[in-house]
């Protein structure tokens, strides 16, 4: 990891301090050479293990300029700083700290560019700045500022102030705006608007990353049995891929996207933080004391780098992944999630092949272009050119440990592929045929087998998810594997807005329970493939895997869904049967969670199917919420944005 500000104090207290040779003029020069390593830090691209030096150059650049400016406060004022300016250089380091989270997904990252952020806005130091600031700069830092507040669930006040600030600024400086410009950025107004909408309070009522206050810890989690070979591999790597027109989106985050980021991570204010009087709710910025200590608790593993692409080529993405897969660990799996539009397009292959035999002066060459030649693909951009992304694309890949959820109306196809070939008669050239066939993905790999979760080909018409889903609140698929119970709330054509926290605890505790006995059962299989022995390895995987079982089988049981393939999510390899969709496992869990509902009714379950008692289910969730409380060392920040409130 590049260097951080409170990193780099070693070796420079004597270039920003009290010397008796300082002068302002260093302080202008130093700020032009941070702009400018700012500059080249801004257009690298986020992709890559290998930390670029140009973080650690302008860290120290901007280190030291914010040392300057709070040791040499009143000298720098008479030199002709203002506040705006050392907003701009707070709102810089912010935007590195984001842009390193970017590369190397620390969670811890993002509470560092909050806090910075939070003091631009709090202090309001780009209020007397009207002449020198432009109007669309200081929408660029409000938006930016608003990711970061989404991504922290800082929804309680950050979010509603930021989203109202950002309309404000606008109207208020329609007139500084071209037409054009005033246009992109009222587009930008309604898409918060609609995305805060589909981010509502019901989703999140709890953290969509793994948190020690609702998810068991590592530890904790079933194991196989130890006779059952195993590598160790952990999730290490994910491509993140969305794109839907008019879906739901901010900048260029889907709500899809935005949902998967956070379950691939782990929460920062886990157990460790909550013994500490901090919770990630908490909204009060710089002036709580513990956002300026390290919330990283030791005890967890890295959270996996993830590369987020909006509206790729099928060139640019083969290209991400073939790099990725390159700098994969020799122990890493790399999870690839592509949500997007599908269809059936017509293949050029026999045409291709047909051109190429031409050489050899076929008199008669014949090809059917019908429906079976129609190859199935995912438009990850508008629907031309080379954006569309072919499941046979991804085989070459197959060499690395792969971890696929496709959510799309054509994720069946990444269960076989089309292939063409060439069928001679009378051992001559002179009569040339082409023959369709599929072949399955799964048992063609060249080396690894891929692990497959698949959305259903349709989404379930319900009160939650009526018309195109997608746009209006995101997939339904992707909601299950990311805040399930909600996507079960939803499914049963309950908005949620009347169900109260307890309740939604209880509901929590109760999924939880059903959700642990789908893990026990799965780790107790003898039939189970080595693919999903290595998932249940990797608790993040593993989270993933349950949820989707609870999704198969909430649907197969729903009684509009029932028996109905379309609406029905696959994977690949199979799971074992004990766990199947219709199993009395499967039911007993489904009807745990539907009976606290009082949705029983909805639902098809065989008459012999039973739950447990609900005092002895409740003691068990009981004993079994508790958490473990893991000490992390207290690191003391040099770079404090306190030392800065003097006002001026």
């Amino acid at each position: 990891m590049a260097a951080s500000p409170q990193q780099q104090q070693q070796g420079q207290s004597g270039s920003g301090g009290g010397g008796g040779g300082w002068s302002p003029e260093q302080f202008w020069s130093l700020l032009d050479k941070a702009d400018r390593r700012f500059a080249r830090v801004r257009d690298l691209p986020p992709l890559g293990r290998q930390e670029p030096d140009a973080f650690a150059k302008a860290f120290r650049a901007y280190t030291q300029l914010w040392r300057m400016q709070q040791e040499h406060r009143h000298r720098l004022l008479d030199a002709g700083l203002r506040r705006w300016q050392v907003g701009e250089i707070a709102a810089r380091i912010a935007h590195l700290y984001y842009a390193q989270y970017q590369r190397t997904a620390d969670t811890a990252l993002l509470s560092e560019a909050f806090v910075f952020y939070h003091a631009v806005l709090d202090r309001a130091y780009f209020m007397d700045a009207d002449h020198h600031l432009s109007p669309a700069k200081h929408l660029r830092f409000l938006a930016r500022f608003l990711l970061v507040a989404l991504l922290l669930a800082r929804r309680s006040h950050t979010v509603p102030r930021l989203a109202a600030d950002i309309r404000a600024l606008l109207d208020d400086s329609k007139k500084s705006f071209q037409e054009a410009e005033y246009k992109e950025w009222k587009h930008v107004v309604q898409e918060i608007a609609r995305f805060l909408r589909a981010d509502s309070p019901f989703m999140n009522m709890r953290p969509l990353r793994y948190s020690y206050a609702f998810d068991p810890p590592p530890d904790t989690l079933p194991t196989v049995s130890p006779t059952v070979k195993k590598r160790g591999l952990v999730l290490s790597d994910t491509i993140l891929c969305s794109y839907y027109p008019n879906e739901v989106k901010f900048t260029d985050l889907s709500i899809d996207v935005f949902r998967m980021l956070q379950c691939l991570e782990w929460e920062p204010c886990g157990s460790f933080a909550l013994n500490n009087g901090y919770t990630a709710h908490d909204e009060s910025g710089q002036n709580q004391p513990n956002l300026l200590k390290d919330l990283r608790d030791a005890a967890l593993p890295p959270n996996p780098l993830k590369t987020i692409l909006y509206r790729p080529s099928a060139t640019h993405f083969l290209t991400v992944l073939a790099t990725k897969c390159e700098e994969l660990p020799s122990n890493g799996i790399m999870l690839i999630y592509l949500s997007a539009a599908g269809e059936m397009v017509t293949s050029d292959t026999g045409e291709k092949v047909v051109n190429n035999f031409s050489k050899f002066d076929i008199s008669s060459t014949s090809y059917t272009n019908s429906k079976e030649d129609k190859e199935p693909c995912l438009w990850l951009g508008c629907r031309e050119g080379s954006n569309c992304i072919y499941p046979g694309d991804l085989i070459p890949f197959t060499r690395r440990p792969l971890f696929l959820v496709i959510d799309s109306s054509i994720s069946h196809a990444f269960k076989a592929v089309q292939w063409l070939l060439p069928i001679f008669y009378c051992g001559t050239l002179r009569s040339l045929l082409f023959c369709s066939y599929f072949t399955s993905i799964h048992g063609t790999e060249r080396g690894e087998t891929a692990a497959m979760l698949l959305s259903p080909s349709s989404r379930s018409s319900t009160v939650g998810f009526s018309g195109d889903s997608t746009r209006n609140s995101g997939s339904q698929f992707t909601m299950f594997l990311t805040a399930p119970l909600q996507a079960f709330w939803l499914l049963i054509g309950n908005n949620g807005m009347d169900n109260d926290r307890d309740a939604y605890n209880k509901a929590e505790e109760l999924l939880s329970l059903s959700l642990n006995e789908w893990s026990t059962t799965l780790a107790a299989s003898s039939s189970l493939h080595p693919v999903w022995v290595e998932v249940l390895g990797d608790p993040l995987l593993r989270r993933l895997l349950l949820r989707f079982i609870f999704c198969r089988a909430a649907h197969s049981l729903f009684k509009p869904t029932k028996h109905k393939t379309e609406f029905l999510p696959t994977c690949m390899p199979p799971l074992p049967e004990s766990v199947d969709a219709e199993s009395m496992l499967s039911q007993s869990c489904v009807m745990r969670v539907a009976s606290f509902f009082g949705a029983s009714s909805q639902f098809s379950f065989a008459e012999i199917t039973t739950w447990p008692d609900a005092d002895a289910e409740e003691a068990v969730v009981t004993s079994s919420s508790g958490s473990a409380n893991k000490g992390v060392p207290e690191t003391t920040r040099n770079l404090d944005i306190s030392n800065s409130s003097t006002s001026f």
